[in-house]
């Protein structure tokens, strides 16, 4: 009988909170061959756009395809920089102004590479995931912004 582990998602409804960032790093303390960690934090902007202000936005994907997207980015990542550890977590759902949407943590034997890498896998993420957010105004209405 074979027991098949849940898949790893890189999805987390609502907003990613601090202590979700701050267990993330604290589990890798005990990873001595790692000498360096760098993280990107994603927060939603209060934009003012046509006169009015972002409140929130609501994220949604094509989650299939946007796991894929992950899944090749992290892999392009492995093959390109000499990393130990590469998580990457995005929203799903409704994040206010201010609330961190996007989190993203690589970790390395050396410096350098964490710095190239995270650069990498911000812009990669931008351009070929299918996550989209639909940004929520004071006034309640809304525009759909992919991938903000």
């Amino acid at each position: 009988m074979t027991t098949d582990k849940p898949k790893k998602t890189s999805f987390i409804q609502g907003a990613i909170s601090a202590e979700f960032i701050g267990n993330s790093i604290a589990k890798h303390q005990s990873k001595t061959a790692i000498g360096a960690h760098n993280i990107f934090l994603g927060q939603v902007r209060a934009d003012q756009i046509d006169g009015k202000t972002v409140m929130a936005i609501e994220y949604s994907a094509y989650e299939e395809m946007a796991e894929q997207g992950f899944y090749e980015i992290r892999e392009a990542a492995f093959a390109q920089y000499d990393l130990s550890c590469l998580h990457i977590y995005h929203s799903l759902g409704l994040v206010k102004t201010g609330e961190i949407c996007l989190f993203v943590f690589v970790s390395a034997p050396r410096r350098k590479v964490v710095y190239e890498a995270l650069e990498y896998l911000v812009e990669a993420i931008k351009e070929k995931t299918a996550v989209f957010g639909k940004e929520i105004f004071e006034d309640e209405s809304y525009t759909w912004k992919k991938n903000t």
